[in-house]
């Protein structure tokens, strides 16, 4: 009867352990190509906010680079590639990016005066092939959301 008790207990230990694992969240994947292309912000209907998010490898190892700009600023995608034409380094709109299967995205801004670099950590919470969400890890409160325009270029 001792035996038996004990191997209750056990099993009961045992479907305890296992129901806890059952009702975990999971933490969703994410995918760096679905990521990839150029995206509109729909945060605000008025903006004229995009970000692309390139291939195209950077200096630091696992980064890649990207850009953002505002049509309704006068700035235009052109005008960063004119830029680094022009001087030979990435500046104000450029930035370079990691982005973890988990939804963490690091970016990191280049500035080109002086060569400041601002480091930003964002939240992924939604990545189709349509649709991108995500927020700021130190400011829960600030979010963004945008529409993909065009797939990679």
């Amino acid at each position: 009867m001792k035996h038996f008790h004990q191997l209750l207990l056990l099993a009961l230990i045992g479907a305890v352990l296992t129901s806890c694992n059952m009702f975990k969240k999971q933490q969703p994947e994410f995918q760096l190509e679905d990521l990839q292309g150029l995206w509109k912000e729909t945060t605000h209907a008025d903006l004229q906010h995009y970000v692309r998010f390139t291939q195209e490898a950077s200096e630091e190892t696992g980064y890649l680079y990207g850009r953002e700009w505002d049509e309704a600023e006068d700035v235009f995608e052109q005008d960063l590639l004119d830029f680094l034409e022009k001087y030979g380094i990435h500046g104000n709109g450029w930035f370079k990016y990691k982005f973890e299967k988990d939804g963490n995205l690091t970016e990191i801004h280049l500035m080109d005066n002086g060569g400041a670099e601002i480091p930003k950590i964002y939240v992924v919470t939604v990545l189709t092939d349509t649709e991108l969400a995500y927020y700021e890890k130190d400011h829960k409160s600030i979010k963004f959301t945008f529409e993909k325009v065009v797939a990679l270029k």
